[in-house]
């Protein structure tokens, strides 16, 4: 999958490209017995991804910080598919409270838990620190859904273990992962003013999107888990996320806009990861247009994957001290 791939949106191997949809990729897949949480549900390629496994009849459970979008896009939801299961459940990854009374409010519902899309992030938002003391990018795209996800894990286990259905969750990253800082993280400086690039810490966070993937992939299957963990980057697409840099994003959309995709095509190699018979078993993977793609050396760095796990646990234990 090439720079021609890209423009063309000639298919891959897995018969899908760039120009693919959400539906197109999800044609004929019957989700109906499973449960699927989406952060960042509310809009965006997240709204998409959301609707489209609903119109599969997954029971969507949308994680959103804004409350009154997540019940719109609700609303939108069920204006398109009368008999779409949905449910909305606040949550701002940028909290570690927040991610804690999610997976309490979730719990509560007493449902089962198939898939689970990371999928809500920031980006190039200017210096900011979260109420944990964590800079804004790397607590909101990489800490949140670290922490979310291992609060969900055992749920996710007894649902596969209780159906025999297999597991999934799906990390969204970026080519960005591309763009970061030297040695891929800053750990000892990771809220370093000083040194603080916009785009070089959206790039750090998607990189541990990744590696965070690896990692949980490599601990499901040394246990045996009948869960995949797979990441992707969904593609060049003008959504909210962009929000603090749509000037920049749009003078750069002139110049590429055949790079571009819309938003149905964004979410395409999210849901086809979540949800293609042709990937059961496939799992610590990255995914580009549906196809799978050798990510960074960075990416692919055990080592370093390994040390953010660590790491990544100990800025959660100290976040709840403080609490």
């Amino acid at each position: 999958m090439g720079i021609i791939s890209l423009v063309t949106g000639r298919p891959g191997q897995s018969g899908f490209g760039s120009a693919s949809t959400a539906e197109q990729v999800t044609e004929g897949i019957d989700a109906t017995n499973l449960t699927a949480i989406v952060t960042g549900g509310a809009s965006g390629i997240g709204l998409e991804t959301s609707r489209v496994l609903a119109l599969r009849g997954a029971h969507v459970v949308v994680a959103a910080r804004n409350m009154e979008a997540a019940n719109e896009a609700k609303q939108l939801i069920l204006k398109d598919n009368k008999k779409a299961r949905v449910d909305v459940l606040k949550l701002d990854l940028s909290s570690v409270k927040s991610v804690r009374a999610f997976a309490e409010s979730f719990s509560a519902l007493n449902l089962p838990l198939n898939l689970l899309i990371n999928n809500a992030g920031v980006m190039f938002c200017p210096y900011q620190i979260s109420e944990d003391g964590i800079e804004m990018q790397f607590a909101t795209n990489h800490l949140g859904h670290f922490l979310l996800t291992n609060l969900l894990l055992n749920k996710m286990k007894d649902t596969a273990r209780t159906t025999g259905v297999e597991g999934r969750i799906v990390n969204l990253s970026s080519i960005a992962h591309l763009h970061t800082y030297q040695h891929g993280i800053q750990f000892d400086k990771i809220n370093d003013k000083s040194s603080y690039s916009d785009k070089r810490a959206y790039g750090q966070s998607k990189l541990a999107n990744i590696l965070h993937a690896n990692e949980l992939s490599r601990r499901l299957q040394e246990e045996g888990t009948n869960i995949t963990v797979n990441s992707v980057h969904p593609g060049l697409i003008m959504t909210p996320l962009m929000r603090h840099s749509q000037l920049l994003m749009r003078t750069l959309k002139l110049f590429s806009y055949f790079l571009w995709k819309n938003v149905p095509q964004g979410a395409a190699t999210t849901c086809y990861v979540a949800l293609h018979p042709n990937l059961k078993g496939v799992s610590g993977k990255y995914f580009l247009d549906c196809n799978e793609m050798k990510p960074s050396a960075y990416a692919r760095d055990e080592k370093l994957a390994k040390r953010l796990w660590d790491f990544s646990n100990k800025l959660v234990d100290s976040a709840s001290r403080t609490q």
